[in-house]
């Protein structure tokens, strides 16, 4: 059977084969000592994935000026991208921890404290505005799950399947790590983040802020985004004994750097679950490499640079 196939066009920039990629960074005076490396990194990477590294060594992109500062080398922009997926790959434990920890406590601290079901109870979580309720999201988490654990409860309703008696126990490992955050930051009427925080042995001032802030490193981390010189959007409060023996540990860094999170990272799973810290490995690993380090600890847009 034929059919007619439209083509749908778009006013952007046109397609480059791999080959035009690496001349048109040639041209904008990228210096490229291996011209097949460096196609054959841009087929395995994407040219726009590249080019959020590679803005750092132009003279102002924001303003149009593409071309590249003196001496920028591939190989030296290759080397800070492989150092941030390497960074990455290192957090991923850490971050699995924490999200395992607050996962285990908050199912405890419901149970014991408010009862196994009341997460169930619209009335469990503080008017959540714009943004939807929190039961919403817990239940659409719950429902998408296909684990035995999860279906052993499901109930016919009126309106598909009900888990009326799941508890909590049960639930949370069905939710996104952005769910619990939200369970957390409101539920028990706002009593909820203290008990956990306590519960976990951590601070309770801006303990959820802090939750969300791993949220958000961990979706960066999951994304396979850029760390290097990302100031971070949802920054949470990391306690202020938390951030000087980080900088005790690490040097100076600003407190929507990366490091910052990684800092009330490293002290969650440390103190609240008794795992190794990754905060020294990684002062280890990257304080020797000034670039990549102050792109960790003083993160800056591009536009900042200084015409050369």
């Amino acid at each position: 059977m034929g059919g007619a196939f439209s083509v749908m066009r778009c006013r952007v920039k046109p397609s480059l084969s791999w080959d035009a990629q690496v001349s048109l960074l040639q041209r904008r005076g990228l210096v490229i000592s291996d011209v097949m490396a460096c196609r054959a990194f841009l087929a395995a990477t994407n040219y726009y994935r590249f080019s959020g590294y590679a803005r750092y060594f132009q003279q102002a992109p924001h303003l149009g000026d593409d071309s590249f500062r003196a001496g920028a080398t591939f190989d030296v922009i290759r080397t800070i991208y492989e150092a941030d997926t390497a960074l990455r790959s290192a957090l991923a434990g850490s971050l699995a921890h924490a999200e395992v920890l607050l996962r285990a406590h908050t199912a405890y601290v419901v149970a014991q404290q408010f009862g196994p079901c009341s997460y169930l109870d619209d009335g469990f979580y503080t008017d959540a505005g714009s943004h939807g309720s929190p039961l919403e999201a817990c239940v659409r988490d719950i429902e998408r799950s296909r684990e035995r654990h999860i279906l052993h409860f499901a109930s016919s309703g009126p309106l598909g399947p009900a888990f009326t008696e799941l508890p909590i126990w049960s639930a949370v490992d069905a939710w996104s790590f952005g769910t619990l955050s939200r369970c957390i930051e409101q539920g028990a009427q706002g009593q909820l983040a203290d008990a956990v925080a306590t519960s976990l042995g951590l601070a309770r001032a801006g303990f959820s802020y802090r939750v969300r802030s791993l949220v958000y490193l961990r979706n960066r981390c999951a994304h396979h985004s850029r760390l290097w010189h990302h100031s971070v959007v949802d920054a949470g409060p990391t306690p202020h004994n938390v951030r000087t023996k980080a900088k005790r540990a690490a040097g100076q860094f600003e407190p929507r750097s990366m490091l910052d999170v990684v800092a009330s990272l490293d002290d969650a799973v440390a103190r609240g679950g008794g795992f190794a810290r990754i905060l020294p490995v990684l002062v280890d690993e990257y304080a020797a490499e000034p670039v990549f380090w102050e792109g960790l600890t003083h993160p800056r847009s591009p536009r900042d640079h200084v015409r050369e």
